[in-house]
């Protein structure tokens, strides 16, 4: 609250996590096979991660204790499949999904809510915008009656948040698309507060993401549609003038985004003090409120 003033609004990302993490067996021979659903295609077929050996086109899968089977129906590079399910997989998510939580987290979650902001909503991502969980239903009343403006878009997170850049050519990273929805509202939210001199402050970076994303030809666009804008220094933002984000991964591209935003030294010396003081990083870890590098 000592950041943010009023006429200013607060840009917030309503995905929601699914138990996206679901344990099959082959029907040919029984072997285990771990799926990560990534993206929904249509009622019945999933964009996943496929883990286990072998895992070719038309092999059929079982899930323990269901009549529903699954068939790989295309494959993609490395672990990355195309399923096609006999039924929607809603009940079978709520039966025997899992949270799909990132590798540095070793324990089961004891309540899965706690994996999900207080304003998720709409279901469809497999890791939460870790930024907002920041935030609790007091403080958010707190940031409004100072008079700043909220305002939502819904970026469905996906599996590449995890992924670290393995390329030495940046140019030759390829990003995940996530979809992304910025609503009505939210464009004249940002029109209003700009025309009022007010700053637009995302939470996390798919919030920033998603507005810049529909921001690409250089007019704020309200509309669904896929992302795979990877923000790299040099980058000109064109609705974000601040963010609050937890500190990331070395060679992500999360913190790639953070050093494109904000400025590598300020980036260099927020990292340094943190690591210095011990600040926890990650998704319970702590989080930074950056303003963005004069252009």
């Amino acid at each position: 609250v000592d950041y943010i003033h009023s006429g200013d609004v607060l840009v917030m990302n309503t995905t929601r996590v699914i138990p996206a993490r679901l344990f099959a067996t082959k029907a040919s021979t029984g072997g285990k096979v771990e799926i990560l659903l990534l993206r929904q295609l249509d009622d019945t077929r999933w964009h996943v991660l496929a883990g286990g050996r072998k895992v070719f086109s038309g092999l059929e899968l079982h899930f323990a204790g269901t009549d529903v089977t699954a068939t790989v129906i295309e494959e993609l590079e490395a672990s990355e499949r195309i399923i096609n399910f006999s039924q929607p997989v809603n009940d079978l998510l709520t039966q025997l999904g899992e949270m799909p939580l990132p590798p540095y987290i070793k324990e089961e979650l004891q309540d899965r809510e706690r994996y999900q902001t207080v304003y998720a909503r709409h279901p469809g991502a497999v890791a939460a915008p870790t930024a907002g969980l920041h935030f609790d239903d007091a403080l958010l009343a707190r940031i409004a009656a100072q008079g700043v403006r909220s305002a939502t878009v819904t970026l469905n997170v996906g599996a590449g948040t995890y992924q670290p850049v393995r390329v030495q050519n940046l140019a030759e990273h390829r990003m995940h698309t996530e979809a992304y929805h910025v609503p009505d509202a939210t464009v004249a939210a940002i029109d209003a507060t700009r025309a009022a001199g007010g700053r637009v402050i995302c939470v996390g970076t798919t919030s920033l993401r998603a507005l810049e994303s529909a921001a690409r030809d250089g007019t704020l666009r309200a509309g669904q549609a896929e992302s795979d804008l990877f923000i790299l220094p040099g980058y000109s933002f064109r609705v974000a003038d601040a963010l609050i984000t937890n500190f990331h991964l070395p060679k992500s591209t999360l913190l790639m985004l953070v050093s494109a935003f904000a400025g590598q030294d300020s980036i260099r010396h927020a990292y340094a003090h943190a690591v210095a003081e011990r600040y926890r990083f990650f998704s319970y870890g702590d989080a930074m409120f950056l303003t963005r590098k004069p252009a």
